[in-house]
């Protein structure tokens, strides 16, 4: 069954297990279920759907179970009912960790009586140590105003996950096998573009020249399937320790400045909601301000590589104006956001900007280039330390693209340093 279908089929499903739920409670459900060759019609869609679907009441016990949902988890639909979801559907994450008892998205539901949804979750059959993984949608069913238990479609993706996972193998053996040629190309190129090296006309430069450009990209784009087929099976390599955001971004500021220079742009680090500035193409220190320590457990090179690249495309696609990276927080969140006077985005684009491959359609992109993996790659990054990437943007305003990461108390810091939770600075601070 593709997604077009389940689309379509969900809501008839939703709509059965209504029905059935309706038809006087628990016992009638049942009955409904199991009467031979007869029973509600939407009893006989329950039985024929390859997606399984199951009702709990209020306490969490199964009141109704189809056949295609026993076979995922190994039990017969008779013997299941009455017993607790969490016996019958033993979940884990994609690592095979089991889900603590309150998180799993049947529990989440009774909590807070709210729809949730799980593509990442897998079950443990009965009898057996297979898993199968799962996308799972839990909603609420509700009776006279009052939440009055929960029905779940599951439906077996360990197929396509399978799918994936060969994808995603091909397309880093690839990269990977290819990245060795390419960097033997770049460096003939850049040894003959050496005038100590070889001698060569203006003419004969020039085609060199644009030759070593394009193995340049080349490599950027293999580096970048890689880095892509890394973060979707989680295979990125990452060093967290102890980052304070101010003193990190004040120097990456200044790193990136020379980028931003051969555009005439302007760059500021902004700190706080005061809007206190830090203009980077300022001389180093001639600017001190007074700031809290912001500080986040994550890969210091991770953050870069994300920074750096919301920074160049904010370069990209900015003629003349300011670039201005900021950080600001509360007790809880480290808030840093890249903002541009550039064009700005499409609202249709936004939705779809974080997707692999996704680029927007104009003729400002098709002149600029890309491989539309930046922006993926930043994201499966930002959500590596349970942090969200998003942006906001209207045309001809400029975008502005944040970024939210946990921030640490002054008992995490200390726990995570190892230290007594001051935190040294080794550069010039800008505090």
């Amino acid at each position: 069954m593709n997604t077009t279908t389940l689309l379509v089929v969900m809501p008839i499903l939703l709509l059965a297990c209504l029905v059935l739920w309706r038809l006087g409670g628990k016992k009638a459900s049942v009955s409904a279920l199991h009467s031979p060759g007869g029973g509600p019609e939407g009893s006989n869609i329950l039985e024929a759907v390859s997606d399984g679907v199951v009702i709990l009441d209020t306490k969490g016990t199964i009141s109704m179970i189809n056949p295609a949902a026993g076979r995922l988890v190994g039990w017969e639909p008779k013997d299941a009912i009455g017993i607790d979801h969490a016996l019958v559907f033993k979940l884990c994450d994609q690592k095979g960790n089991p889900y603590p008892p309150a998180d799993d998205p049947f529990s989440q539901l009774l909590k807070d009586g709210k729809p949730h949804r799980d593509n990442n979750a897998s079950v443990i059959a009965k009898g057996s140590e297979k898993r199968v993984m799962l996308s799972m949608t839990v909603s609420p069913l509700f009776r006279h105003g009052e939440l009055s238990g929960a029905v779940g479609i599951l439906r077996d993706v360990s197929e396509e996950r399978a799918a994936e996972r060969q994808r995603a193998e091909f397309i880093s053996t690839a990269s990977h096998e290819m990245r060795t040629p390419v960097a033997a190309i770049e460096g003939y190129l850049a040894l003959a573009l050496n005038e100590k090296v070889s001698k060569i006309d203006a003419k004969a430069r020039g085609y060199l020249d644009k030759a070593h450009e394009s193995t340049q990209h080349l490599g950027s784009l293999f580096q970048d399937l890689l880095n892509s087929a890394k973060a979707e099976d989680g295979r990125l390599i990452n060093h967290p320790e102890v980052v304070e955001m101010g003193q990190f971004l004040g120097k990456l500021s200044e790193d990136l400045r020379f980028v931003a220079q051969k555009k005439n742009l302007i760059v500021e680090f902004v700190v706080g909601t005061s809007g206190a500035n830090i203009n980077a193409s300022l001389e180093k220190g001639s600017i001190r301000v007074v700031q809290p320590l912001y500080n986040v457990y994550a890969d210091p090179e991770r953050l870069r590589e994300v920074i750096t690249n919301l920074f160049d495309n904010a370069v990209k696609y900015t003629e003349h104006g300011k670039i201005s990276i900021g950080l600001t927080g509360d007790n809880n969140v480290v808030q840093i956001y890249v903002r541009d006077t550039g064009k700005g985005i499409p609202a249709v684009d936004i939705p779809h900007l974080f997707q692999k491959f996704y680029r927007v359609d104009n003729s400002d992109t098709r002149t600029i280039g890309g491989t539309g993996l930046g922006l993926f790659i930043s994201r499966k990054i930002i959500e590596l330390y349970n942090g969200r990437i998003w942006v906001e943007s209207k045309p001809g305003e400029g975008s502005t693209f944040f970024i939210n990461l946990p921030r640490l108390s002054r008992n995490q810091t200390s726990e995570y340093s190892g230290d007594s939770g001051n935190l040294v600075r080794t550069n010039n601070p800008t505090t």
